[in-house]
């Protein structure tokens, strides 16, 4: 089976790393020969990690090819897209796919707050796109959601489900409804975790103390919106209440305004916490 990544930002780098660990055949597209190379050194040095902790035994990494060239994808069995999360450019890009694929080819959107059906409807083929929502990081985290579309056939759905269980996943079937599973329960949860910070008058440290230690949270919400990224989750949250008109989907006034200010967690040394 030969797997094509199109985008090797943190999430496509990770699923192509996936692919690696599993033997399969790589071909991953960015729009430039160094971004491409760059993804293919963070690749390697993860692997290499992996290794010498003993948690894997050995990686091939000629398995992947970066390219620059989307028809070099043209003999791929499956293709993941984990490009910008917008809608325009998946769509350009699933119509593009469409037309260098294999008729038989699996076209795969990571898209975490996008409708995979809006997405597929751009092609003349829908019944061939599903939703594969890796969650970030996608080496480390065990879920993949399966996303069906509304004129996904059962061949690619079931393509799909057993690439991810090929990658090592726990791959979990669903529809194309907003959020898909885990985002719609856990994004307006931590919306709410945050509005209790302000109503309670609880710091952040209490706040995940109290969640994990009463509720068996493995992390606090306030940790885990800096290592999600507030930014990243202000975004979904705002695509949720777009489509929902649910209150608790809406970001809180605090996390737009650590937004606003920079304060995206890890990423940028401050959110919630400092790093």
């Amino acid at each position: 089976m030969k797997v094509g990544v199109v985008g090797l930002g943190a999430m496509g780098s990770g699923i192509a790393q996936l692919c690696v660990e599993a033997g399969l055949d790589t071909v991953g597209r960015e729009v430039t020969a160094d971004l491409g190379e760059r993804a293919r050194e963070r690749i390697g040095h993860f692997l290499t990690r992996k290794v010498e902790k003993g948690k894997l035994e050995s990686f091939d990494l000629a398995l992947l090819t970066t390219t620059t060239e989307l028809a070099d994808l043209a003999d791929c069995d499956l293709i993941i897209e984990a490009i910008v999360e917008e809608l325009g450019p998946k769509q350009e890009l699933f119509v593009e796919l469409e037309r260098i694929c294999r008729p038989d080819a699996v076209l795969a959107t990571n898209t975490s707050a996008l409708s995979v059906t809006e997405i597929a409807s751009a092609t003349s083929s829908p019944e061939r796109v599903v939703g594969m929502h890796f969650f970030n990081p996608a080496p480390l985290m065990p879920l993949v959601e399966i996303v069906r579309a509304e004129l996904s056939s059962e061949a690619a759905f079931d393509a799909a489900y057993a690439l991810g269980e090929k990658l090592g996943k726990h791959p979990i079937r669903c529809h194309d409804t907003p959020g898909f599973v885990v985002n719609r329960v856990l994004i307006p949860l931590l919306n709410d975790c945050v509005r209790v910070l302000d109503e309670a008058r609880v710091s952040p440290e209490d706040l995940d103390a109290g969640m994990k230690h009463g509720a068996g949270w493995p992390m606090g919400p306030c940790e885990l919106l800096d290592l999600v990224g507030i930014d990243v989750h202000v975004h979904a949250s705002e695509a949720l209440y777009d489509k929902l008109r649910e209150p608790r989907m809406a970001a809180p006034p605090r996390l737009v305004a650590m937004a606003n200010a920079g304060l995206y967690g890890r990423k940028s040394g401050r959110g919630f916490y400092t790093y």
